[in-house]
């Protein structure tokens, strides 16, 4: 289990699913370079925020810049937040899990 209480397998399946940020699309890297933007760093991310939800459906990777922006907030209303839109990212252009969650929204 990981310091998010993240089981290994989960840990393992979503590292293989989640190449890339499941919200902007970008190829993520695993580890904080030592000079240069940390925006493409891959970080753990709560679809729907809330932290006792650990589940393939819930549990997802995206990069710090999003994970930044979206914070604690809804994902109905961070996705049409202006960071959202200034990037491109809506209902169409997310990763498959992302497009899941909001249809049960």
């Amino acid at each position: 289990m990981n310091n998010w209480g993240i089981p290994d397998w989960l840990e393992k399946e979503v590292r293989e699913r989640d190449k890339a940020c499941v919200y902007c699309g970008i190829l993520m890297i695993e580890k904080m370079p030592q000079r240069g933007p940390r925006n493409a760093v891959a970080t753990w991310e709560h679809i729907i925020n809330d932290a006792s939800i650990i589940s393939r459906e819930n549990i997802a990777r995206c990069c710090v810049a999003c994970n930044s922006s979206k914070g604690t907030k809804k994902l109905s209303d961070w996705i049409r937040s202006s960071y959202c839109k200034k990037r491109g990212i809506n209902r169409d252009t997310v990763a498959q899990i992302v497009k899941e969650a909001l249809r049960l929204l």
